[in-house]
């Protein structure tokens, strides 16, 4: 009998998680103070959010009675309003480090998921954490979380004897939804309990179905409500200081606009007036020896926030709007190139974006670049002349996104860079489908691009990919293909670096899906990728790889891969020259991963790897070592040693042209070299309190190639020596950054940051391997570059200041 009982309940257990929880709400015409108290008396009359499930390690388990968490909903015209109640048997321990905006550190959160049209494709998220820290983000399953995004809410948590509260107030201005007179939304509640790493959900998530965002509940009860103009307004201003040895020392003030207007209740337009990125972060520069350009993140807010729409068939690599120059300048034998801008300045920027209430999600991105000159110098005369590098330049982005299903989408891309006058122009379309089955069992996703570029000579190319996937269960797997044409060039406003050619890859992998007794999590995946040059069919690349990941009952993280390359492939791009290749040898590698629990104040990460090539002497090997300590919940340091070494790599470094008849080089020069990196970070904050952080970063990066002979490169990919080449072609490269800033949040949306910051660099030839010098060569007033910096950022809300008057 007692077995029927057990068995009878674990049925209705399961089809309750399987069921979509509701959660009624109420209007309220009171004023709601955002306290941390829940004192109102109307947070005592409503409905509860109650009984959450286990997400992660255990998933569907139920919550302890003893961790219990329950939450209410209210709303106005302006707002929702959430209160969070979350038991906890021992509240000294809960954890609550104090962290910056959108980093939770080791601390307990609490988030709330809403969906303004109930479609299962995308969450607005808001997390609080128990330090009384803040955190929001953009998510849908193709994508993952985009914490890029921000947007301006209130909340308070506080800490009590039965465990924590949260009281949040969500304005209708950080979501969207439709314009109907009575909502249904998607909501879901989320709480990890740190010093355990257990995550909960108020509406079950279920790990063996591949979808996040379509395991919601829902929120029914708001009706008739009257949202305000959505109109906000952030005037800046920023002074700074700007030193260093070539020029004397000065100061500039800068002043802006940017503007945020809800056109309706789904769809907004951002725009930027008179940008200013002073204190964006620096890139962290490498020595590059490869074929391919670097590769660097966006760290301009703008271009980062809210842009899931924009990422659609990955067009869009945001840095080509205000980058480098599209023209080199020409200098004649008597002339000397004094003065070549590495960036373009940007006049203005806007987006808009949203989506309807029947699916169709629309993106416009527009920027205008400046006209851009290049500085030249006679040498005889010494005159200096002006030469046009970049003229005036729109960069345009459409996306239509249609989805329907609740799971699926189709969506049309356009990218259009216009140059004025007779410089180069680049158009490229794309078709971008995403389908899923009903069940979230099957996945056919992929992409039909088209290209035109207009410059001396019309191009035209074409790029298609089509993948089918199992996404649910423990054991899934992936097939797919692409096609490259010779001639396919998104580069003017994307990046793409290989084309001409077809690809098939696939993947089989297996994951536990509850814990076992000595895992909370365990994942294993085999990959295979095989490129073909499309014109002759040789293989281009080719890969096999094996990995683990695990996550133990200690929560600490072990992670080991096996890779290699078991055929030789054809290398097209490193020869730098069209129709010629370098045989790339056989490659066998492997990796091994430790990331101890974050939760100790003492963690660290190691990383080794290493690599061996069917060529005599030839192999690489490195580390990386990340030891971090948290001194309290308000000071931590992380540090990053990291080291990698080639031995006997091959590289390009000269073409030599003897014929002078001929547009193809006679002979390419490779360099039989040693490559070595070293990287040191160190990073550090000190929290006064959640609004208010001390902030440290510092990098020195230094790598050099020497070269220990020169091969020649012959027409059949193989390299044979070439004793003729004298030059010197070493390469060394030495790079220091350092910030310490100050930021201060004063306001909702408002901030006061205070950055100092000093940077130098240096490229040589001749090769130095005393490690101490490239330090302290760097750290020199003749070398540094100092810049101290002040900006304050204001959040006007259009509604407050129309009822103070």
């Amino acid at each position: 009998m007692r077995k029927i009982l057990f068995l009878t309940f674990l049925l209705f257990s399961v089809l309750g998680y399987s069921q979509k929880k509701v959660l009624q709400t109420k209007f309220i015409s009171d004023n709601i103070i955002i306290d941390g108290k829940l004192d109102e008396n109307i947070w005592k009359s409503l409905p509860v959010a109650k009984d959450f499930i286990m997400f992660a390690p255990d998933n569907g388990k139920g919550i302890p009675e003893n961790r219990k968490t329950e939450v209410k909903v209210l709303y106005d015209n302006d707002a929702i309003y959430v209160a969070a109640v979350m038991y906890d048997d021992e509240p000294n321990k809960i954890m609550k480090e104090i962290a910056q905006r959108d980093n939770f550190g080791a601390s307990d959160l609490f988030g709330v998921f809403v969906n303004g049209f109930n479609d299962g494709q995308q969450d607005f998220q808001f997390y609080v954490s128990a330090s009384d820290g803040q955190a929001d983000c953009i998510t849908t399953d193709t994508n993952g979380e985009d914490y890029s995004w921000d947007a301006v809410w209130k909340s308070k948590a506080t800490i009590t004897d039965f465990g924590w509260v949260v009281e949040m107030r969500i304005p209708y201005a950080a979501l969207r939804f439709s314009g109907e007179k009575k909502q249904t939304w998607g909501l879901n509640f989320f709480r990890e309990i740190k010093r355990d790493k257990h995550k909960y959900s108020w509406n079950f998530i279920d790990s063996k179905i591949g979808t996040f965002t379509q395991q919601t509940g829902v929120l029914e009860g708001i009706e008739n409500i009257k949202t305000p103009t959505r109109l906000f307004l952030l005037p800046y201003s920023s002074f700074y200081v700007n030193a260093n040895s070539q020029q004397k020392t000065y100061g500039t003030i800068k002043g802006g606009l940017d503007i945020k207007y809800g056109i309706n209740d789904a769809f907004t337009l951002d725009a930027i007036l008179i940008p200013d990125f002073g204190q964006t972060k620096y890139d962290d520069q490498i020595l590059n020896l490869g074929p391919f350009e670097q590769q660097f993140n966006e760290n301009r807010p703008f271009f980062t926030e809210g842009t899931d729409l924009f990422s659609k068939g990955n067009l869009l690599y945001s840095r080509r709007i205000g980058g480098k120059p599209s023209n080199y300048p020409t200098a004649a034998s008597n002339e000397e190139i004094i003065d070549n801008p590495s960036s373009v300045n940007l006049i203005n920027a806007l987006k808009v974006s949203g989506r309807t209430k029947d699916g169709l999600g629309i993106g416009i991105l527009n920027a205008v670049t400046e006209k851009t000159y290049a500085s030249i110098q006679n040498n005889d005369t010494q005159e200096i002349r002006k030469e046009l590098v970049e003229p005036l330049a729109n960069y345009n982005v459409l996306v239509l996104d249609q989805r329907f299903r609740k799971n699926s989408s189709i969506s049309f891309v356009n990218t259009n860079v216009t140059r004025n006058g007779s410089f180069r122009d680049g158009n490229v379309s794309a078709l971008v489908w995403d389908l899923n089955t009903k069940k979230n069992t099957y996945n056919l996703s992929g992409n039909f691009k088209y290209s035109y570029i207009n410059d001396t000579e019309d191009k035209k190319g074409t790029a298609t990919s089509l993948n089918f996937a199992e996404t649910s269960g423990k054991y899934r797997y992936s097939l797919g293909t692409e096609i490259l044409s010779k001639n396919f060039d998104n580069n003017d406003l994307g990046i793409n670096f290989e084309t001409n050619y077809y690809a098939i890859y696939g993947n089989v992998n297996y994951r536990i899906l509850n814990p076992t007794k000595y895992f909370n999590t365990f994942n294993t995946n085999i990959n295979m990728y095989t490129q073909f040059q499309k014109e002759t069919g040789k293989i281009q690349g080719n890969n096999i790889n094996f990995n683990i990941n695990s996550n133990n009952k200690q929560n600490h993280y072990f992670g080991l891969g096996i890779n290699a390359n078991p055929i030789e492939s054809h290398d097209y791009y490193e020869p730098r020259t069209e129709n010629r290749y370098l045989i790339f040898p056989k490659r066998f590698g492997g990796w091994f991963m430790f990331s101890s629990n974050y939760n100790n104040r003492f963690a660290i990460d190691i990383n080794p790897s290493f690599a061996v090539l069917s060529e005599p002497g030839r192999n690489s090997y490195g580390i990386d070592i990340g030891p971090r300590y948290r001194f309290n919940d308000k000071f931590s340091l992380n540090y990053n040693f990291s080291f990698f070494r080639q031995n006997n790599n091959k590289g390009y470094i000269d073409s030599i042209n003897d014929d002078l008849n001929s547009v193809t080089p006679n002979t390419i020069i490779f360099a039989n070299r040693n490559v070595i990196t070293y990287s040191n970070t160190l990073s550090g904050k000190y929290s006064v309190n959640s609004k208010m952080t001390f902030n440290l970063s510092l990098r020195h990066y230094w790598s050099f190639a020497e070269n220990k002979n020169f091969l020649s490169l012959e027409q059949n990919g193989r390299l044979t020596d070439y004793s003729n080449y004298t030059e010197n072609k070493n390469s060394s490269f030495f790079s220091w950054n350092g910030d310490i800033s100050y930021s201060w949040w004063f306001a909702p949306g408002s901030e006061i940051s205070i950055l100092y910051r000093n940077n130098a660099a240096n490229f040589q030839r001749e090769i130095d391997k005393d490690f101490g010098k490239k330090v302290t060569t760097l750290l020199t007033n003749d070398q540094l570059k100092h810049i101290f910096s002040i900006s304050i950022r204001y959040f006007i809300d259009y509604n407050e200041v129309k009822n103070k008057f």
